[in-house]
């Protein structure tokens, strides 16, 4: 049985630029049980990247509430945000961001020096094995610079998977990369939600991929709408 993992109530994100008062998320309200796929699309600053930095708590919130696990993480301070997001987001940003100074393996493992200041030799095999499986095998020791732009990005995709995390919050995970490769990388985000039970929230463009997550969502200037519930609406009066 499932149980609510994330619950968002009414919540708003407003900044100041230039005098004038922009919405980037207008009174957002939902919920996304454990184990969920969620995919959200939405036309370029509809709002999408700030919701998700919200719930990864990197953002926070002008007005609102974000529960996660039971915890208020919208009212987190001090060490409370950061050990949050490494204990228990995944991210994947819009680019890859990779330390050209740091090899594949030592990106993959970052999260981890964040968090304890070390890595162990079982850490040190879990990236390995990260690697692996976004086909990158022989990679392992390459740096960024050694790296083709889709290859960096396979890199930042096994970075997102290696503290373990309850969720994954992915923002154009995969739109630098061909499509049969983009294929390949969504049917890993399908075997870490199916077989390790981790949530995903995926923003994407891609209109395919969308359809196959569990439920679908679209922003449009800050607001959020399902998608799934728009087209039931749409079969009843075909």
């Amino acid at each position: 049985m499932r149980v609510t993992q994330i619950v968002l109530e009414k919540v708003s994100k407003t900044y100041v630029i230039d005098r004038e008062t922009v919405v980037a998320v207008r009174d957002v309200s939902f919920g996304v049980e454990s184990g969920e796929f969620l995919s959200m699309v939405g036309h370029s600053g509809s709002g999408k990247t700030t919701l998700l930095s919200m719930i990864g708590g990197i953002v926070r919130p002008s007005s609102g509430r974000i529960i996660v696990g039971g915890d208020e993480i919208s009212s987190l301070n001090g060490k409370g945000l950061p050990d949050y997001r490494s204990s228990r987001i995944g991210f994947m940003f819009q680019f890859s961001s990779l330390l050209p100074v740091l090899t594949a393996k030592e990106n993959v493992l970052l999260p981890l020096t964040f968090r304890s200041g070390k890595v162990s030799s079982s850490d040190e095999s879990k990236a390995m094995d990260l690697l692996r499986m976004v086909g990158l095998a022989d990679r392992i020791n390459a740096y960024p610079f050694q790296l083709s732009g889709g290859q960096q990005r396979r890199v930042a995709i096994a970075r997102a998977f290696v503290n373990d995390p309850a969720i994954v919050l992915a923002d154009e995970p995969t739109g630098d990369l061909d499509e049969a490769t983009e294929r390949e990388m969504m049917q890993v985000f399908k075997i870490m939600n199916e077989t390790k039970g981790i949530t995903f929230i995926l923003v994407t463009h891609n209109s395919d991929l969308a359809r196959e997550a569990h439920r679908r969502f679209a922003m449009n200037r800050g607001s959020l709408a399902s998608l799934d519930a728009q087209e039931k609406v749409s079969d009843l009066h075909n």
